[in-house]
């Protein structure tokens, strides 16, 4: 969660990184849609979080009006502080994730990926863990916990927990595809 001007500036560098583009050279994003995007998200959550005062208010209704054009125009519902940083968007297209659900550091997203509660459970929804991929299409349901570094497949629907993390998910209901190794020599901190 944004807490702070510099934790600000971390969010949109790790996007940036994660999306494949320098954070230095990237000031006037006109035609990367991902980054326009988060770069609207991320000054809505430092602004909702941060700036506690009545005088920011006409300023935050603005900034909110701008995220909902943005959701619409690319098709991606992402509500304010779900996604921790490095968030990476594949395509433009239908994209929607729950306002209680909880998706770790440096997740890559797809097309047609649906992040959801189970059904008349608002407070059910998925924790999905750090690394993880999210391959078009698929459907993540209830109170599912994916664990780090995890693969899921294209069109996959999610129903149960995957805790151990580090393992591909395919089919319809998930199952183990197969285990991934894990490498303890790769630094992820950015």
């Amino acid at each position: 969660m944004i807490t702070s001007k510099e934790s600000y500036k971390y969010y949109l560098k790790c996007d940036c990184i994660a999306n494949g583009f320098d954070y230095r050279r990237i000031r006037f994003p006109m035609f990367h849609h991902e980054i326009r995007f988060l770069k609207i998200l991320r000054k809505c959550e430092y602004y909702f979080n941060c700036k506690k005062s009545f005088l920011y208010w006409p300023y935050k209704a603005f900034l909110y009006l701008r995220l909902e054009h943005a959701r619409v125009k690319y098709g991606w519902h992402i509500p304010l502080n779900v996604c921790a940083e490095g968030l990476s968007l594949g395509h433009y297209g239908s994209i929607i994730i729950n306002s209680h659900a909880k998706i770790g550091r440096f997740c890559r997203i797809h097309v047609g990926a649906c992040i959801a509660t189970r059904a008349g459970k608002l407070d059910e929804c998925p924790v999905i863990g750090d690394y993880v991929y999210i391959g078009p299409g698929a459907k993540i349901f209830g109170p599912v916990v994916i664990g780090d570094e995890s693969a899921i497949g294209a069109n996959a629907v999610v129903t149960k927990s995957f805790e151990e993390g580090h393992v591909v998910l395919t089919g319809i209901p998930a199952k183990v595809k197969r285990r991934l190794e894990v490498n303890n020599y790769v630094n992820r901190d950015t």
